[in-house]
């Protein structure tokens, strides 16, 4: 089967639950664009956006979030944006990936490509993850506009339908 055919057979996007998590120390609703940008890109695709959250970076937080949106079931993705540089107060990617099941090296690797042909060698400083905790896909992105929309625009929603349902495939239907 074609990676098309793959996709064909996924879920309707708006049945894809997705819970969104900003991390930053400084950003408010009001001042939380790339969070927004994850929403409206989400929503414009015909996902359907659960629950928004903004956190300060304080890894043992952004874990109980994601731990608490996993066991409460009623998402199939995590989106979180911020705190994947390499500042003394970017842990993102140490909070959220000791959580992982499984880790989804490429996404990571392709973010930085991308990146790379965008911003050039700067790219190299992203720290951006994916992985899955149980039935749950979890993509960790940069904070910044550009690079919400490039991850999500280029990686993150093409393939989410296919991802959710090859989650779901051993594991019996969702109530």
């Amino acid at each position: 089967m074609s990676a098309e055919e793959h996709r064909s057979h996924g879920p309707a996007p708006e049945a894809i639950r997705i819970g969104v998590v900003t991390v930053s120390d400084t950003r408010t609703s009001k001042t939380d664009e790339g969070g927004r940008l994850v929403s409206d890109l989400c929503r414009a695709a015909g996902f359907t956006i659960i629950g928004e959250a903004i956190l300060p970076d304080e890894p043992a937080n952004v874990a109980e979030q994601v731990r608490k949106l996993v066991a409460d079931g009623q998402v199939d993705a995590i989106l979180l944006t911020g705190g994947t540089g390499i500042s003394r107060r970017d842990t993102t990617v140490e909070a959220v990936s000791t959580l992982f099941h499984k880790t989804i090296d490429g996404y990571g690797e392709l973010f930085r490509s991308l990146s790379y042909a965008a911003i050039g060698p700067a790219a190299m400083l992203s720290r951006a993850v994916a992985g899955t905790i149980g039935t749950v896909v979890v993509f960790v992105m940069p904070g910044s506009p550009a690079a919400v929309r490039l991850a999500l625009e280029k990686l993150i929603l093409p393939e989410l339908g296919h991802v959710v349902a090859q989650l779901h495939r051993h594991h019996g239907h969702r109530h």
